[in-house]
């Protein structure tokens, strides 16, 4: 009788203690206080009653009914609930300090792209390929020094075959004159050629021919030296033309390739700043072209300085003829001024 009444109470109140279980949960309180899905709780064992004595007949133990269907909805898991934390590590609520994330703007990419070099490389770096990859006003620099290099290279063999010709006229004539003993002679000797020793020997037989009826031996040297001084300045300054323009290549050429090494930095830099990379693979090809600027100032100003100085040397040595000259025909003039035929032109006594 007794077994009966306790089998009758644990039916009844086995959905009381179900439903208990799950409101007593810790998983279901935090679902109702922060709307979080819980974690499927388990059911408590039934309560097993005691064995009866041997003296009493044990009944047959009914099958245990289901549980309710509210029952099973609450014990399961939602689909799309996360699952359910260990029992030993509890979630970790979200601090209410910690700033919320902040979502990308419609505009803003998520990844930042890497930024695009806008520099464009020239395809070789040989000299002609710096050059056609160089700024318009570096190109400029560029022919304009290269001009200037084809400049001197000209006056260069211009003025070295005049000079190699002056220069042998002047010593053959020389040599000619050196044994007359009369302006008379040395104009015979000299022939027709037209160098300035001949000029020389003519001015000196002019002054003498003007100077007839003049007893004054001193003003006719005088005067006939200074028709020589004027002939010799004359030949200098003809004989040194054209050594001013390679004086001027040779000075200002370096300053000229600088200032397109100048530029041509300037713009080097310039396209750095826009690329904002600072890569040598960059950066190297504006800088070498802006330095072919000043490989092409010194190419042109090299020669320049050292033809220059060569022909100073030689111009010097010439001058140095043309005083030997001038002195050689004022020693033939003070010879015929001392002998008693002064009165009589050279050119009359040599026709």
């Amino acid at each position: 009788m007794n077994g009966r009444i306790f089998t009758r109470l644990s039916r009844l109140l086995r959905p009381a203690l179900a439903a208990l279980a799950l409101l007593a949960s810790p998983a279901a309180r935090a679902q109702t206080q922060t709307g979080a899905p819980a974690a499927p709780s388990v059911a408590p064992a039934p309560y097993v009653m005691p064995a009866p004595s041997a003296a009493a007949p044990t009944p047959a133990r009914p099958a245990a009914p289901a549980p309710s269907a509210a029952a099973q909805n609450a014990a399961a898991p939602t689909a799309g609930a996360p699952p359910a934390a260990a029992p030993g590590n509890p979630p970790a609520a979200p601090s209410a300090d910690a700033p919320p994330a902040a979502a990308p703007s419609d505009g803003q990419s998520v990844s930042a792209a890497p930024v695009a070099t806008d520099a464009t490389l020239p395809r070789d770096l040989s000299p002609w390929g710096m050059f056609a990859s160089a700024d318009r006003l570096v190109q400029i620099v560029m022919i304009g020094l290269a001009f200037a290099s084809v400049v001197t290279w000209t006056v260069w063999l211009a003025k070295t075959i005049e000079l190699l010709s002056v220069k042998r006229a002047t010593a053959r004539t020389l040599k000619a004159i050196g044994q007359a003993r009369s302006l008379a002679e040395a104009l015979q000797q000299a022939g027709t050629s037209n160098n300035v020793v001949v000029r020389f020997l003519e001015a000196a037989d002019l002054e003498l021919r003007l100077s007839a009826d003049s007893m004054d031996k001193d003003g006719i040297k005088e005067r006939t030296a200074s028709r020589l001084e004027r002939i010799e300045a004359a030949y200098g300054r003809r004989i040194a033309r054209g050594t001013n323009i390679i004086a001027t290549i040779g000075a200002t050429a370096p300053f000229v390739g600088l200032f397109g090494t100048v530029w041509g930095i300037m713009n080097s830099f310039i396209g750095i700043s826009k690329s904002h990379t600072t890569n040598l693979a960059v950066v190297a090809p504006g800088i070498a072209e802006a330095l072919l600027a000043t490989a092409f100032g010194l190419f042109a100003a090299i020669p320049a300085v050292v033809i220059y100085n060569m022909f100073a040397r030689s111009i010097t040595g010439y001058r140095a003829m043309l005083g030997d000259a001038s002195a050689e025909v004022m020693r033939l003039l003070s010879r015929d001024l001392d002998r008693p035929a002064v009165r009589r032109p050279a050119r009359a006594a040599a026709e």
